[in-house]
């Protein structure tokens, strides 16, 4: 028969080394090969043409930024994420002061749109890191109405999110600021919200967006995508002819793909911005159907096993940072995929995992991390 003492470090909360027992393998190993995919698209499409001086630059950052992100990764599932809620206001200063930092000091990108930090030749920006931190903090506070929320409640969440939000549309950056929105969305649906709250949002986000279309407050090239999203064939603008060369490519791909490298659309650079929001084309050209399908299917693993573990969490706060995590990664997913398909338009949004990018690399594992974290200490007495 086992001794007190021997009963008590039985229980996960007094052994350290019990929740690692508990690692969602499957969820690491999705994670693993969409980063792999995604370093072998980047080196397709960024190579170049020429055999005898291929180009392995963004290919070798690339790998360098999945070997963060999984150390990230698993420095986000050490400690216990109960302990988060607690660092969670923090977190939301220091990613506010950031994001106003941005503005002031940060560098302007190909279209205009101030939201990186340049530093020692890479770009960071403090909107895709913000992400995670918001659906700590938003997880966090309706956690702590367990699962019923009135106006009041509510009214403050949106207010935490609104700040973020409005600092990013500043930038302009209206496709992260969608993807807070589809956090904050996913979660009070879970967390309580009721049915004629999440109405009546969707109702004052429709009107928001006519406002904000009508006032003038989206840039030109932002205008441009969403015309030439609806009317395609009348469209003469940038947005329209990278739409129309990337679903070009995914449809010449056919069922097995051109190959790997012999895509025609990705060695003749036709698709814009190739190598970080249209990675997926290269998957269409390639891969062909196949390699799609099973990018598109390891997502479904990947989101499969966060809405599995929210179902498990031990707390009602675990289960939303995973529908948190979730919401962002479906949303990130189908935007992404669907604006190289015609379906969506021009958003700008990167493939999580896939996409080039440090920023959206650590930012997908830290996420993925807290997936994990949940998973590993559901069995948690509290």
């Amino acid at each position: 028969m086992a001794t007190p003492t021997a009963q008590r470090n039985l229980n996960p909360r007094n052994d350290p080394l019990a929740a690692w027992l508990h690692i969602d393998f499957l969820l690491v190993l999705a994670t693993l090969a969409l980063s792999a995919i995604g370093v072998a698209m980047i080196y397709s499409t960024t190579r170049g043409i020429d055999p005898a001086a291929y180009d392995t630059t963004f290919m070798q950052r690339q790998l360098i930024f999945v070997m963060l992100g999984a150390a990230l990764m698993a420095a986000m599932a050490v400690v216990p994420y109960d302990r988060l809620q607690s660092w969670a206001p923090l977190f939301y200063i220091a990613g506010l002061l950031s994001l106003v930092g941005v503005l002031v000091l940060g560098v302007e990108g190909g279209l205009g749109g101030q939201s990186w930090f340049a530093i020692g030749g890479y770009q960071l920006q403090p909107s895709e890191f913000l992400k995670v931190v918001y659906v700590v903090v938003l997880s966090s506070m309706v956690a702590r109405h367990d699962g019923q929320m009135n106006w009041q409640q509510l009214v403050l969440a949106l207010i935490t999110g609104a700040i973020p939000m409005v600092l990013i549309l500043v930038q302009p950056d209206v496709g992260t600021m969608l993807v807070f929105v589809a956090i904050t969305m996913g979660v009070l649906l879970v967390g309580g919200a009721r049915f004629s709250h999440i109405v009546l949002l969707t109702l004052l986000g429709i009107l928001a967006a006519m406002f904000l279309w009508n006032v003038g407050a989206l840039s030109d090239y932002q205008q441009d995508r969403l015309t030439s999203f609806f009317d395609p064939d009348s469209s003469q603008s940038e947005a329209a002819y990278q739409q129309t060369q990337a679903q070009i490519a995914i449809g010449s791909g056919g069922v097995s793909g051109q190959g790997f490298g012999q895509g025609g659309q990705t060695r003749g650079e036709f698709v814009p911005a190739q190598h970080t929001d249209f990675i997926f084309t290269v998957v269409g050209e390639e891969l062909g159907f196949v390699g799609s399908a099973t990018v598109l299917g390891l997502f479904a693993l990947l989101i499969w096993r966060a809405w599995r573990t929210a179902k498990k969490a031990a707390d009602l706060f675990g289960a939303l940072l995973c529908v948190g995590v979730m919401t962002m990664m479906v949303f990130q997913m189908f935007q992404a995929v669907g604006m190289t398909l015609g379906i969506m338009p021009i958003t700008g949004i990167p493939v999580p995992f896939m996409s080039y990018g440090g920023s959206s690399a650590l930012t997908s594992f830290a996420a993925v991390g807290l997936v994990l974290n949940v998973h590993m200490r559901r069995y948690q007495v509290r």
